[in-house]
């Protein structure tokens, strides 16, 4: 790549919000590099999506769970395509429903490593040469787990949870040298192939039809949200944003005392 293009780095991009907002970030001149772990006939069609409709970009697949792994990538962007000015750190960390029996300490630890750890790392291995440059965006997905912690999620919440404390401590630190940490609930279901569709299988376009009209997040709609967080004026930071469909009750009013009938009448 012979120009050095700004680089949009998103880990955990599959078909839904990862590859979404790689194409917003790259339909605004950035380079997008899109790293996900598995699947890469799927990436070079995101990649390929993305330079079809004019836009830049280069795909990587990833074992984040790997020490060196994402530190490799971190380097080897900075050193061959360009500045990391934003990252989106999308990756899942969900394992199922499991009881607590259920859950050996293996499976809750990768839990963790995906959900938290990865998270850090990332941070460790990029945000030192945003400071340098005095700016960058650091994304981060993350999902009502992060904020309540329901039965059979024990790996899940606690990886969640963890990474939303993360970026709490990460802004305390970094915010005040120029860099941009701001944490997504995403508190609902997503339309997004790689990660609902292949948990319903073909039960997944009755799912959304069952919702209703906007009843499901449009993975369009919320890489908008990531691209306006990433170009906030430095006085008017948000840190923390969540978003679900109009139909959905808040996670903080999802229990059975709060049981009224306040859903919009169609």
């Amino acid at each position: 790549m012979s120009e050095r293009k700004r680089v949009f780095l998103v880990i955990g991009a599959g078909a839904g919000i990862g590859g979404h907002a790689a194409a917003r970030f790259a339909d605004e001149g950035y380079h997008a590099v899109l790293a996900r772990r598995s699947d890469e006939q799927g990436l070079a069609r995101l990649v390929a999506q993305i330079e079809d409709a004019g836009g830049s970009a280069t795909g990587s697949l990833l074992n984040a769970s790997e020490d060196g792994t994402i530190e490799e990538l971190v380097e080897r962007i900075e050193t061959d395509i360009g500045p990391i000015d934003a990252a989106l750190y999308n990756l899942g960390a969900q394992i199922g429903n499991r009881t607590l029996h259920d859950t050996p300490h293996r499976t809750f630890e990768l839990g963790w490593r995906l959900g938290c750890f990865g998270l850090f790392r990332l941070a460790h291995a990029m945000l030192p040469a945003m400071v340098e440059r005095g700016q960058g965006s650091l994304l981060v997905t993350s999902a009502t787990a992060a904020v309540r912690g329901n039965a059979g999620q024990h790996s899940h919440a606690a990886a969640m949870g963890g990474r939303r404390m993360l970026c709490q401590t990460l802004n305390a630190e970094f915010g005040p040298q120029g860099i941009h940490v701001a944490h997504v609930v995403v508190d609902g279901s997503v339309d997004a192939p790689d990660t609902l569709g292949k948990l319903l299988g073909d039960k997944f376009e009755a799912y959304k039809e069952a919702k209703g009209e906007d009843g499901v997040i449009d993975p369009g709609a919320l890489a908008d949200t990531y691209w306006h967080l990433s170009q906030q004026p430095k006085n008017c930071w948000t840190h923390e944003v969540d978003a679900r469909p109009w139909t959905d009750v808040p996670w903080w009013n999802d229990n059975p005392a709060s049981a009224i009938d306040t859903k919009p009448k169609r």
